[in-house]
């Protein structure tokens, strides 16, 4: 039987922290950001962490 590879798209995207939550960052933080209020890109800078009802899935695909 092989290994599971690492989804790598995922990985790149999704890590884990220490307690084992999946962290992420937010998106539409890239282009288009004259449209968006000084508060909506505040928000978008912070990291955040995926809920626990998605997380399995993405640890999966990280293998982690």
């Amino acid at each position: 039987m092989g290994k599971i590879k690492t989804h790598k798209a995922s990985a790149k995207r999704f890590s884990l922290t220490g307690s084992g939550k999946v962290k992420m960052s937010h998106n539409n933080h890239r282009h288009k950001l004259g449209l968006k209020t000084a508060k909506r890109k505040r928000g978008l800078r912070k990291g955040a962490v995926l809920s626990e009802s998605f997380a399995p899935t993405y640890r999966a695909l990280i293998n982690k």
